[in-house]
């Protein structure tokens, strides 16, 4: 459904432009309504249509409250949910408590992931992705047997 990437500003209110080749479907879909909620596995952003966040919520109620890691994920994802609505010029405010956990400034990418987005700091992102990539291979660049299976 969703993917590339784009990199986006932040004004000073917080508000980021979704880029517009995702503007209508998104208003396709989900009337323009959209969830935002941290990332629990990497210091960035989620950002779903309500459609999609729905079927996560669902996904999310029936991990058991009793389970550590369960219940966390469960507080993380649900406790920072927010819904937002993309304005007449396609934005949306990106919650303030969610900017500082994922160290939002002026320069933000966001990478289309299938059903979601992720917002990540421009210069986070740079750096992770930089160190994922010297991980996929060992020293002489062969890939690992997870990727020498994926047919590209």
């Amino acid at each position: 459904m969703f993917r590339g990437f784009s990199s986006v500003s932040l004004d000073s209110k917080g508000r980021l432009a979704v880029p517009s080749r995702y503007r209508e479907r998104l208003m396709g879909i989900a009337g323009g309504c959209l969830v935002q909620t941290l990332n629990p596995l990497d210091r960035s952003l989620w950002l779903y249509p309500l459609p999609e966040w729905e079927l996560i919520e669902e996904k999310l109620a029936v991990l058991s409250d009793f389970d550590k890691q369960s219940r966390r994920a469960k507080q993380m994802m649900r406790g920072y949910a927010t819904d937002c609505q993309l304005d007449t010029h396609g934005r949306i405010l990106v919650h303030a408590e969610l900017r500082n956990y994922a160290q939002l400034d002026k320069q933000a990418i966001i990478l289309g992931q299938g059903n979601k987005f992720e917002i990540w700091n421009r210069a986070g992102w740079d750096e992770q992705r930089d160190h994922w990539l010297s991980l996929v291979g060992d020293e002489e660049g062969t890939p690992t047997v997870t990727l020498q299976s994926l047919s590209l």
